[in-house]
């Protein structure tokens, strides 16, 4: 369990960096990140102008993928990244992920960006709309 407690700190910590990023208060996210911890097998490639790209393993680090959820409530001042994990032949590869999103009570919560971003060079990509919907049209897409 302080494995848990402590990638939870972790990910808060995260969140708080990501919002000052953004020019706001650094508890102001508080939704939807996940983050990877790599061993030194690699495995992780990113997508990047359609093509495939390893993401090689560097010892001590963090990857912090951006989420779709994020990429909406930023306004896309945040990009949420196409990844996989691929198995080779030097060895097994350990990933563990850990997932940071609404809570159970809040399913119908509206999300949409973030006012603060917003303005008339800056108005908003996104509708506002519930983490169910917003999930099943990209699952959809």
């Amino acid at each position: 369990m302080d494995y848990s407690k402590d990638v939870t700190k972790l990910g808060f910590s995260l969140l708080e960096l990501l919002s000052e990023g953004l020019g706001l208060n650094r508890s102001y996210l508080k939704d939807y990140m996940d983050c990877c911890h790599l061993n030194d097998i690699g495995g992780l490639q990113v997508l990047h102008q359609n093509q495939w790209v390893d993401v090689p393993p560097t010892p001590g680090s963090l990857v912090v993928n951006i989420g779709d959820f994020l990429q909406l409530l930023s306004n896309d001042k945040y990009i949420s990244v196409e990844h996989r994990a691929i198995s080779n032949k030097v060895g097994s590869r350990l990933s563990v992920a850990s997932f940071f999103g609404e809570s159970p009570w809040q399913f119908s919560k509206l999300y949409g960006p973030i006012i603060e971003l917003l303005s008339e060079e800056n108005p908003p990509k996104y509708r506002s709309t519930i983490v169910k919907d917003h999930t099943s049209s990209i699952i959809e897409a």
